[in-house]
């Protein structure tokens, strides 16, 4: 194992003694999940060695180490992007870092544009699989025996007990919650009109430009995954419209209430064990 993921987990610990059980991935304008935990610290990217350090609006940049709803959690406030001009294996490295600090399941969280005509801006929508259009994997190269094996298996990449307790969970809260099939591509610009019927026709009921590399990493390490999207754009015929970033943060913080509260009851109902 490269000696960057040790100093970085090392440097970690000896600033906080929690042993996160969960991993959070805040997309863009879902920060505000950390306002609803007990923090013990926050620590900026910069200051972690080897850590990548986020350049996109509404990714704030900070690990944040604390709990929710009873749950020892690690928490990303800003994510980093192929897009950026990354590698694949330095988007991922903190879902890496946050296996080396003993997390059992993550829950990521992105903003999509929604293809599935059945979609409205605002809606949540769970993840049941994903289409990788990325043109890399973050597993290319050498394969860390420690981490998985050279080829794992893809065959249920979000976890089916989580998106049951998910489900059940929305029902509780008065949650609309869809499923659908996510697709991740490299960005950064928004699709064209065809290229949106396209994804659509191949499959897909959502798409965005992360978490399909941090979720193939998870499940190399074996951890368990669920994931939701905010619909914050519609591009189904009839309803496509001129897409910004602006406007992108906009749709998801008026959602972010009801993923905090989906998240937050799901982690109480998993416990502290």
């Amino acid at each position: 194992m490269d000696k960057s993921f040790i100093e970085s987990v090392e440097y970690l610990k000896s600033k906080t003694g929690i042993e996160p059980k969960s991993g959070i991935v805040l997309g863009t304008g879902l920060g505000d999940l950390v306002d609803h935990l007990d923090i013990e610290i926050e620590i900026p990217y910069e200051d972690i060695p080897h850590f990548p350090v986020s350049t996109v609006e509404g990714h704030q940049g900070k690990l944040i180490f604390g709990f929710l709803n009873g749950r020892a959690v690690v928490a990303m406030k800003g994510r980093f992007h192929y897009y950026e001009g990354y590698t694949m294996q330095e988007v991922t490295y903190p879902i890496r870092i946050m296996k080396l600090l003993g997390i059992e399941d993550i829950y990521i969280s992105n903003a999509a544009g929604g293809v599935n005509p059945d979609f409205q801006i605002g809606d949540l929508m769970m993840l049941t699989d994903h289409i990788n259009f990325f043109p890399d994997s973050p597993l290319r190269g050498p394969n860390i025996e420690e981490f998985g094996p050279r080829f794992p298996d893809m065959s249920q990449p979000y976890d089916l007990n989580m998106r049951s307790l998910a489900l059940v969970s929305a029902k509780e809260l008065g949650v609309l919650l869809h499923q659908g099939v996510y697709l991740g591509n490299p960005g950064p610009s928004f699709e064209s009109p065809a290229e949106y019927l396209h994804y659509r026709t191949v499959g897909a009921d959502a798409i965005g430009m992360s978490t399909v590399p941090e979720v193939i990493v998870a499940r190399h390490m074996d951890i368990k995954v669920c994931a939701f999207s905010v619909i914050t754009n519609i591009a189904v015929p009839g309803k496509f419209g001129q897409n910004s970033h602006i406007e992108v943060q906009k749709a998801a913080v008026k959602t972010q209430a009801n993923l905090t509260q989906l998240i937050s009851l799901m982690l109480g109902r998993i416990g502290a064990r």
